[in-house]
Protein backbone atom coordinates (compact mmCIF):
# COMPACT_ATOMS: atom_id res chain seq x y z
CA UNK A 1 0.00 0.00 0.00
CA UNK A 2 2.81 2.39 0.94
CA UNK A 3 4.78 1.87 -2.24
CA UNK A 4 1.75 2.12 -4.51
CA UNK A 5 0.70 5.34 -2.76
CA UNK A 6 4.16 6.75 -3.29
CA UNK A 7 4.48 5.72 -6.91
CA UNK A 8 1.02 6.91 -7.91
CA UNK A 9 1.64 10.30 -6.29
CA UNK A 10 5.01 10.61 -8.00
CA UNK A 11 3.80 9.20 -11.29
CA UNK A 12 0.95 11.61 -11.90
CA UNK A 13 2.80 14.43 -10.14
CA UNK A 14 -0.49 16.18 -9.43
CA UNK A 15 0.16 16.86 -5.76
CA UNK A 16 3.45 18.55 -4.99
CA UNK A 17 2.35 21.21 -2.51
CA UNK A 18 0.10 20.40 0.48
CA UNK A 19 -1.40 22.89 2.89
CA UNK A 20 -1.59 21.39 6.41
CA UNK A 21 -3.95 23.25 8.75
CA UNK A 22 -3.55 23.10 12.53
CA UNK A 23 -4.52 26.06 14.70
CA UNK A 24 -5.02 25.80 18.46
CA UNK A 25 -2.74 25.02 21.38
CA UNK A 26 0.98 24.31 21.35
CA UNK A 27 0.64 20.62 22.22
CA UNK A 28 -1.68 19.98 19.26
CA UNK A 29 0.69 21.75 16.87
CA UNK A 30 3.76 20.02 18.35
CA UNK A 31 2.12 16.64 17.67
CA UNK A 32 2.17 17.38 13.93
CA UNK A 33 5.98 17.64 13.89
CA UNK A 34 6.87 13.89 13.98
CA UNK A 35 4.18 13.22 11.37
CA UNK A 36 5.42 15.91 8.98
CA UNK A 37 9.01 14.76 9.55
CA UNK A 38 8.22 11.23 8.36
CA UNK A 39 6.14 12.62 5.47
CA UNK A 40 8.79 14.94 4.00
CA UNK A 41 11.57 12.38 4.39
CA UNK A 42 9.53 9.70 2.63
CA UNK A 43 8.25 12.01 -0.12
CA UNK A 44 11.11 14.48 -0.74
CA UNK A 45 9.31 15.98 -3.76
CA UNK A 46 6.54 17.29 -1.50
CA UNK A 47 6.42 20.81 -0.15
CA UNK A 48 4.31 21.36 2.99
CA UNK A 49 2.93 24.73 4.05
CA UNK A 50 1.64 24.68 7.65
CA UNK A 51 -1.16 27.13 8.35
CA UNK A 52 -0.78 28.03 12.02
CA UNK A 53 0.38 30.79 14.40
CA UNK A 54 3.64 32.56 13.59
CA UNK A 55 4.83 31.81 17.14
CA UNK A 56 5.15 28.10 16.29
CA UNK A 57 7.60 28.61 13.41
CA UNK A 58 10.66 27.33 15.39
CA UNK A 59 8.96 23.94 15.87
CA UNK A 60 9.36 23.21 12.16
CA UNK A 61 12.70 24.91 11.46
CA UNK A 62 14.64 21.61 11.22
CA UNK A 63 12.29 20.08 8.64
CA UNK A 64 13.16 20.26 4.93
CA UNK A 65 10.47 21.51 2.53
CA UNK A 66 8.23 22.77 5.36
CA UNK A 67 7.24 26.43 5.63
CA UNK A 68 4.82 28.34 7.86
CA UNK A 69 1.96 30.52 6.66
CA UNK A 70 0.73 32.76 9.43
CA UNK A 71 -2.95 32.58 10.30
CA UNK A 72 -3.92 35.91 11.86
CA UNK A 73 -7.25 34.70 13.20
CA UNK A 74 -7.77 37.67 15.52
CA UNK A 75 -6.87 40.20 12.83
CA UNK A 76 -6.98 40.15 9.06
CA UNK A 77 -8.25 36.53 8.90
CA UNK A 78 -11.02 36.83 11.50
CA UNK A 79 -14.62 35.98 10.61
CA UNK A 80 -15.97 34.56 7.38
CA UNK A 81 -14.72 37.50 5.30
CA UNK A 82 -11.24 37.17 6.78
CA UNK A 83 -11.20 33.44 6.02
CA UNK A 84 -12.24 34.31 2.46
CA UNK A 85 -9.19 36.56 2.18
CA UNK A 86 -7.02 33.78 3.63
CA UNK A 87 -8.30 31.16 1.17
CA UNK A 88 -7.79 33.55 -1.75
CA UNK A 89 -4.22 34.34 -0.64
CA UNK A 90 -3.43 30.64 -0.19
CA UNK A 91 -4.72 29.84 -3.67
CA UNK A 92 -2.02 32.21 -4.97
CA UNK A 93 0.57 30.03 -3.16
CA UNK A 94 -0.20 27.30 -5.73
CA UNK A 95 -1.49 24.77 -3.20
CA UNK A 96 -2.40 21.43 -4.80
CA UNK A 97 -4.28 19.84 -1.88
CA UNK A 98 -5.31 20.56 1.71
CA UNK A 99 -4.86 18.40 4.82
CA UNK A 100 -7.16 19.67 7.59
CA UNK A 101 -5.61 18.35 10.83
CA UNK A 102 -8.08 20.26 13.00
CA UNK A 103 -11.74 19.99 11.87
CA UNK A 104 -13.31 23.02 13.56
CA UNK A 105 -15.75 25.67 12.36
CA UNK A 106 -12.99 27.80 10.79
CA UNK A 107 -11.51 24.91 8.83
CA UNK A 108 -14.95 23.87 7.64
CA UNK A 109 -15.48 27.37 6.26
CA UNK A 110 -12.10 27.03 4.51
CA UNK A 111 -13.15 23.61 3.18
CA UNK A 112 -16.15 25.19 1.40
CA UNK A 113 -13.93 27.89 -0.09
CA UNK A 114 -11.24 25.46 -1.26
CA UNK A 115 -13.95 23.21 -2.71
CA UNK A 116 -15.08 26.20 -4.76
CA UNK A 117 -11.48 26.56 -5.98
CA UNK A 118 -11.40 22.86 -6.93
CA UNK A 119 -8.72 21.85 -4.43
CA UNK A 120 -8.70 18.30 -2.96
CA UNK A 121 -9.45 18.63 0.77
CA UNK A 122 -9.10 15.81 3.32
CA UNK A 123 -10.06 16.16 6.96
CA UNK A 124 -9.03 14.48 10.20
CA UNK A 125 -11.37 11.90 11.74
CA UNK A 126 -11.26 12.93 15.39
CA UNK A 127 -13.05 9.76 16.50
CA UNK A 128 -15.65 11.77 18.37
CA UNK A 129 -18.04 8.85 18.95
CA UNK A 130 -15.23 6.60 20.27
CA UNK A 131 -14.05 9.36 22.59
CA UNK A 132 -17.59 9.87 23.80
CA UNK A 133 -17.82 6.14 24.59
CA UNK A 134 -14.50 6.26 26.43
CA UNK A 135 -15.41 9.30 28.57
CA UNK A 136 -19.06 8.57 29.36
CA UNK A 137 -19.94 7.82 32.97
CA UNK A 138 -21.87 4.58 32.44
CA UNK A 139 -21.16 1.63 30.11
CA UNK A 140 -17.71 3.09 29.42
CA UNK A 141 -15.80 1.57 26.46
CA UNK A 142 -12.42 1.61 28.22
CA UNK A 143 -9.84 0.90 25.54
CA UNK A 144 -6.88 2.52 23.79
CA UNK A 145 -7.98 4.75 20.92
CA UNK A 146 -5.94 5.70 17.87
CA UNK A 147 -3.28 8.31 18.67
CA UNK A 148 -3.66 11.88 17.44
CA UNK A 149 -0.39 11.39 15.57
CA UNK A 150 -1.88 8.48 13.63
CA UNK A 151 -5.06 10.46 12.97
CA UNK A 152 -2.88 13.18 11.41
CA UNK A 153 -1.01 10.57 9.36
CA UNK A 154 -4.32 9.13 8.09
CA UNK A 155 -5.21 12.49 6.50
CA UNK A 156 -2.05 12.37 4.37
CA UNK A 157 -2.80 8.75 3.45
CA UNK A 158 -6.23 9.91 2.23
CA UNK A 159 -4.39 12.34 -0.04
CA UNK A 160 -2.28 9.47 -1.45
CA UNK A 161 0.76 9.70 0.82
CA UNK A 162 0.73 6.82 3.34
CA UNK A 163 3.42 6.93 6.02
CA UNK A 164 4.65 4.64 8.79
CA UNK A 165 5.25 6.61 11.98
CA UNK A 166 7.65 3.95 13.27
CA UNK A 167 10.12 5.40 10.73
CA UNK A 168 10.41 8.63 12.70
CA UNK A 169 13.96 9.75 13.45
CA UNK A 170 14.26 12.42 16.11
CA UNK A 171 16.33 15.47 15.15
CA UNK A 172 19.67 16.04 16.80
CA UNK A 173 19.67 18.08 19.98
CA UNK A 174 19.60 21.78 19.19
CA UNK A 175 22.73 23.76 19.88
CA UNK A 176 22.37 25.34 23.30
CA UNK A 177 22.10 29.09 22.82
CA UNK A 178 24.26 31.27 25.06
CA UNK A 179 21.24 32.81 26.81
CA UNK A 180 20.30 29.32 28.06
CA UNK A 181 23.65 28.99 29.85
CA UNK A 182 23.16 32.47 31.33
CA UNK A 183 19.83 31.40 32.82
CA UNK A 184 20.39 27.73 33.67
CA UNK A 185 24.16 27.48 34.20
CA UNK A 186 26.56 24.83 32.95
CA UNK A 187 25.54 21.23 32.24
CA UNK A 188 27.34 19.69 35.22
CA UNK A 189 24.21 17.95 36.58
CA UNK A 190 21.36 15.94 35.12
CA UNK A 191 18.82 18.36 33.64
CA UNK A 192 15.23 17.64 34.73
CA UNK A 193 12.51 19.79 33.19
CA UNK A 194 9.32 20.15 35.23
CA UNK A 195 6.21 21.67 33.65
CA UNK A 196 3.70 21.63 36.53
CA UNK A 197 0.80 23.45 34.88
CA UNK A 198 -1.94 22.64 32.35
CA UNK A 199 -4.94 24.44 30.90
CA UNK A 200 -7.39 22.95 33.41
CA UNK A 201 -6.85 22.56 37.16
CA UNK A 202 -8.07 18.95 37.00
CA UNK A 203 -4.93 18.15 34.93
CA UNK A 204 -2.44 19.79 37.33
CA UNK A 205 -0.64 17.89 40.08
CA UNK A 206 -1.49 19.65 43.37
CA UNK A 207 1.08 22.35 44.14
CA UNK A 208 1.85 21.12 47.67
CA UNK A 209 2.62 17.63 46.32
CA UNK A 210 4.70 19.00 43.45
CA UNK A 211 6.64 21.06 45.96
CA UNK A 212 7.44 17.86 47.88
CA UNK A 213 8.81 16.34 44.64
CA UNK A 214 10.96 19.43 43.99
CA UNK A 215 12.18 19.65 47.60
CA UNK A 216 13.31 16.01 47.59
CA UNK A 217 15.02 16.11 44.18
CA UNK A 218 16.72 19.47 44.74
CA UNK A 219 18.43 18.08 47.85
CA UNK A 220 20.11 15.30 45.82
CA UNK A 221 22.70 17.73 44.45
CA UNK A 222 23.22 15.93 41.13
CA UNK A 223 19.97 17.14 39.51
CA UNK A 224 19.29 20.62 38.13
CA UNK A 225 15.52 21.24 38.16
CA UNK A 226 14.33 23.56 35.37
CA UNK A 227 10.80 24.89 35.79
CA UNK A 228 8.59 25.65 32.77
CA UNK A 229 5.41 27.71 32.67
CA UNK A 230 3.87 30.93 31.39
CA UNK A 231 1.85 33.92 32.57
CA UNK A 232 2.28 36.10 35.65
CA UNK A 233 0.73 33.82 38.30
CA UNK A 234 2.74 30.78 37.17
CA UNK A 235 5.88 32.93 37.00
CA UNK A 236 5.42 34.04 40.60
CA UNK A 237 4.86 30.49 41.90
CA UNK A 238 7.87 29.07 40.07
CA UNK A 239 10.17 31.91 41.14
CA UNK A 240 9.10 31.24 44.72
CA UNK A 241 10.26 27.60 44.34
CA UNK A 242 13.46 28.76 42.64
CA UNK A 243 14.24 30.96 45.65
CA UNK A 244 13.30 28.29 48.17
CA UNK A 245 15.14 25.26 46.78
CA UNK A 246 18.76 24.82 45.65
CA UNK A 247 19.54 23.47 42.17
CA UNK A 248 16.20 24.86 40.94
CA UNK A 249 15.69 27.53 38.28
CA UNK A 250 12.56 28.99 36.67
CA UNK A 251 12.90 29.99 33.03
CA UNK A 252 9.52 31.75 32.77
CA UNK A 253 9.89 35.08 30.98
CA UNK A 254 13.66 34.62 30.63
CA UNK A 255 13.93 32.79 27.28
CA UNK A 256 12.48 33.19 23.81
CA UNK A 257 10.68 30.18 22.33
CA UNK A 258 13.70 29.18 20.18
CA UNK A 259 15.93 29.29 23.27
CA UNK A 260 13.38 27.27 25.22
CA UNK A 261 13.33 24.62 22.48
CA UNK A 262 17.12 24.39 22.47
CA UNK A 263 16.95 23.82 26.23
CA UNK A 264 14.17 21.22 26.02
CA UNK A 265 16.06 19.23 23.37
CA UNK A 266 19.02 18.97 25.79
CA UNK A 267 17.06 17.79 28.84
CA UNK A 268 17.73 14.39 30.37
CA UNK A 269 14.06 14.07 31.35
CA UNK A 270 10.81 16.07 31.24
CA UNK A 271 8.13 15.76 33.92
CA UNK A 272 4.91 17.18 32.54
CA UNK A 273 1.18 17.09 32.93
CA UNK A 274 -1.01 15.98 29.99
CA UNK A 275 0.06 19.20 28.27
CA UNK A 276 2.20 20.87 25.61
CA UNK A 277 5.67 20.49 27.15
CA UNK A 278 5.37 16.69 27.02
CA UNK A 279 4.89 16.90 23.24
CA UNK A 280 7.76 19.38 22.77
CA UNK A 281 10.19 17.07 24.58
CA UNK A 282 8.95 14.02 22.66
CA UNK A 283 9.93 15.62 19.33
CA UNK A 284 13.57 15.26 20.45
CA UNK A 285 13.10 11.77 21.95
CA UNK A 286 13.68 13.19 25.45
CA UNK A 287 12.17 10.75 27.98
CA UNK A 288 8.86 12.12 29.30
CA UNK A 289 7.06 11.23 32.52
CA UNK A 290 3.50 12.51 32.35
CA UNK A 291 1.05 12.89 35.25
CA UNK A 292 -2.61 12.41 34.39
CA UNK A 293 -5.73 13.67 36.16
CA UNK A 294 -9.27 13.21 34.83
CA UNK A 295 -7.92 12.56 31.30
CA UNK A 296 -6.19 9.34 30.23
CA UNK A 297 -3.57 8.21 27.67
CA UNK A 298 -6.26 6.04 26.02
CA UNK A 299 -7.77 9.19 24.47
CA UNK A 300 -4.77 9.28 22.11
CA UNK A 301 -2.87 12.29 23.45
CA UNK A 302 0.11 10.48 24.97
CA UNK A 303 3.44 12.04 24.00
CA UNK A 304 4.93 10.54 20.83
CA UNK A 305 6.89 7.27 21.21
CA UNK A 306 6.78 7.43 25.03
CA UNK A 307 6.03 4.15 26.86
CA UNK A 308 2.71 3.80 28.66
CA UNK A 309 4.56 2.97 31.90
CA UNK A 310 5.88 6.56 31.92
CA UNK A 311 2.28 7.78 32.29
CA UNK A 312 1.49 8.00 36.00
CA UNK A 313 -2.25 7.76 36.65
CA UNK A 314 -4.54 8.40 39.63
CA UNK A 315 -6.00 5.44 41.52
CA UNK A 316 -8.54 4.12 38.98
CA UNK A 317 -10.16 1.87 41.60
CA UNK A 318 -11.01 4.98 43.62
CA UNK A 319 -11.93 6.95 40.49
CA UNK A 320 -13.40 4.49 37.98
CA UNK A 321 -15.04 7.22 35.87
CA UNK A 322 -11.66 8.37 34.53
CA UNK A 323 -11.33 9.55 31.81
CA UNK A 324 -14.23 11.92 32.47
CA UNK A 325 -13.43 14.06 29.42
CA UNK A 326 -10.93 14.31 26.59
CA UNK A 327 -9.54 17.73 27.56
CA UNK A 328 -9.99 17.70 31.34
CA UNK A 329 -12.69 20.38 31.32
CA UNK A 330 -15.51 18.12 32.60
CA UNK A 331 -15.62 15.88 35.66
CA UNK A 332 -18.25 14.73 38.17
CA UNK A 333 -18.44 15.91 41.76
CA UNK A 334 -15.70 14.40 43.90
CA UNK A 335 -13.23 14.17 41.01
CA UNK A 336 -11.65 17.61 41.52
CA UNK A 337 -8.60 16.22 43.28
CA UNK A 338 -8.04 12.80 41.70
CA UNK A 339 -4.31 13.55 41.39
CA UNK A 340 -3.96 13.52 45.16
CA UNK A 341 -4.11 9.73 44.81
CA UNK A 342 -0.66 9.89 43.12
CA UNK A 343 1.88 9.92 45.97
CA UNK A 344 4.95 12.20 45.51
CA UNK A 345 7.16 9.21 46.37
CA UNK A 346 5.88 7.39 43.28
CA UNK A 347 6.76 10.37 41.06
CA UNK A 348 10.24 10.75 42.65
CA UNK A 349 10.94 7.03 42.28
CA UNK A 350 10.05 7.07 38.60
CA UNK A 351 12.22 10.13 37.95
CA UNK A 352 15.25 8.59 39.70
CA UNK A 353 14.69 5.30 37.87
CA UNK A 354 14.94 7.04 34.47
CA UNK A 355 17.71 9.48 35.41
Amino acid sequence: MNSSGQSSANKNGKIKHILAIRFSAMGDVAMTVPVLSVLVHKYPHLHITVLTKQFFRPLFSHLPNVTIYEADLNGIHSGVLGLGTLASDLRDEEIDAVADLHDVLRTNVLRSLFYFYGMPFKQIDKGRSEKKALTRENNKAFKQLKSSHQRYADVFEDLGFPIDLSEYKAPEKRKLLSKVYDVVGKQSQKWLGIAPFAQHRSKCYPEDLMEQVIADLSSKGNIKIILFGGGDSEKEKLENWEEKYPNTVSIVGKLRFTEELSLISNLDLMLSMDSGNAHLAAIYAVPVISLWGVTHPYTGFKAFNQPLENCILPDLDLYPKIPTSVYGNKYPEGYEDVMRSIPPEKVIQKILEIL
